[in-house]
């Protein structure tokens, strides 16, 4: 799948973290696979206000068939969404099936977190579960038919909106750019004044170093001198 960059991060009592990358201005689907209490978390770089849609459902594995089946209405998934401060923006439980939404508030990477809290998956499903999850950003997470159909828009007039909403979006992304090279500024200039104090020290050190050394080694030869 395009635009994925990522892999597990394999930790005890940790959630394996999966880096996914994603333009705002498309959308992404993929599956994976996760234990009775694993937790799958993704790392999202959304821009300011804007929409995220994600649609997923899962599959459970039958032993005798070896294969993936529709999951049962009762297993239970919890999603929960931090922004870039770590602050939650979303928590809540869904069933086997389910969409979530959400805004974003502060530009940056937006952490997705999914994990069963349902016990059965290890009575019927070997503890494996398969979760298909598509995520929408921006402009695409519009239903543009059922906004047609809401405001009672012409093709036209639809048109149009998609335009304009695409024109919004590219501001926001251009925007969320010029805040990342902001931030990517400061830290060089961080870094770099960093360094050249560091520098600075090292080369203190190394003069005093110098300056106690010629002291030393001048008494000890005045001293063999002397004797």
């Amino acid at each position: 799948m395009a635009g994925v960059v990522g892999r597990g991060l394999p930790a005890m009592g940790r959630p394996a973290l999966l880096l996914l990358v994603v333009c705002a201005a498309g959308a992404q689907g993929l599956y994976f696979h996760i234990g009775e209490t694993e937790k799958r978390c993704f790392i999202e770089e959304i821009p300011d206000e804007t929409m995220v849609i994600g649609n997923y459902r899962t599959q459970m594995w039958d032993k005798q068939k070896e294969v993936f089946l529709p999951s049962t209405p009762g297993l239970g998934m919890h999603v929960e969404v931090k922004d870039p401060d770590g602050k939650v923006v979303l928590s809540r439980q869904y069933g086997s099936e389910g969409r979530f939404t959400f805004t974003s508030h502060t530009p940056g990477e937006h952490q997705i977190c999914l994990h069963s809290n349902s016990t059965r998956m290890a009575l019927f499903a070997g503890g494996k579960l398969r979760v298909h999850l598509d995520i929408q950003v921006g402009e695409h997470a519009n239903n543009y038919p059922e906004i047609a159909a809401k405001d009672k828009l012409t093709e036209l007039q639809l048109r149009a909106r998609q335009l304009l909403d695409q024109v919004e979006q590219i501001q926001k992304e251009q925007d969320y750019q010029r805040y990342r090279e902001e931030r990517f500024r400061l830290t060089s200039e961080s870094t770099n004044q960093r360094v050249l104090w560091w520098s600075i020290a090292q080369t203190v050190i190394l003069i005093l170093t110098g300056i106690w050394q010629m002291r030393h080694l001048k008494s000890f030869f005045e001293a063999k001198k002397l004797v």
